[in-house]
């Protein structure tokens, strides 16, 4: 099995692809699947979160790229920039991961949620992306 050691920097001399969801791209230990199905694992550093286009090397020096997978999402949208702030607001007060655009936010589909955020006057469609959260104040990609 191949066990994927190490994050290199965006690379176009990558031979295979991992496509991951969300939850799988914040794991540093995980046993998966290449595209190819492949078995493989990560021992990686604990660190940022996978991100689409990402990069990871064996100690052999074989590079797969991270694919962010389509998943199902809600995307809130709302042309009243309050609505939507204070959606959001109340969306990161419940820790969740949201993706956020400039007339939109993207969180996994929860149909809680959805209701919340309805009743803050936004409206809901539901769609597969790849849903790509923000990272967050305190996490920049290095350690302290």
């Amino acid at each position: 099995m191949l066990l994927f050691i190490e994050r290199v920097r965006h690379t176009n001399d990558f031979t295979e692809t991992l496509t991951l969801a969300f939850d799988m791209r914040q794991k540093a230990r995980l046993k998966t699947t290449l595209d190819n199905g492949k078995e493989v694992g990560l021992m990686l550093p604990r660190g940022p979160v996978l991100r689409g286009g990402d990069c990871l090397r064996t100690e052999s020096g074989i590079v797969a790229k991270v694919i962010a997978a389509q998943e199902n999402v809600s995307v809130a949208s709302s042309s009243n920039k309050l609505s939507l702030a204070k959606a959001s607001y109340h969306l990161g007060n419940r820790h969740i991961p949201l993706q956020i655009e400039e007339d939109c936010v993207i969180y996994l589909e929860d149909h809680v949620l959805d209701d919340m955020v309805k009743a803050l006057g936004l409206s809901v469609r539901h769609e597969m992306r790849a849903f790509e959260p923000e990272v967050g104040a305190y996490h920049h990609g290095h350690s302290h």
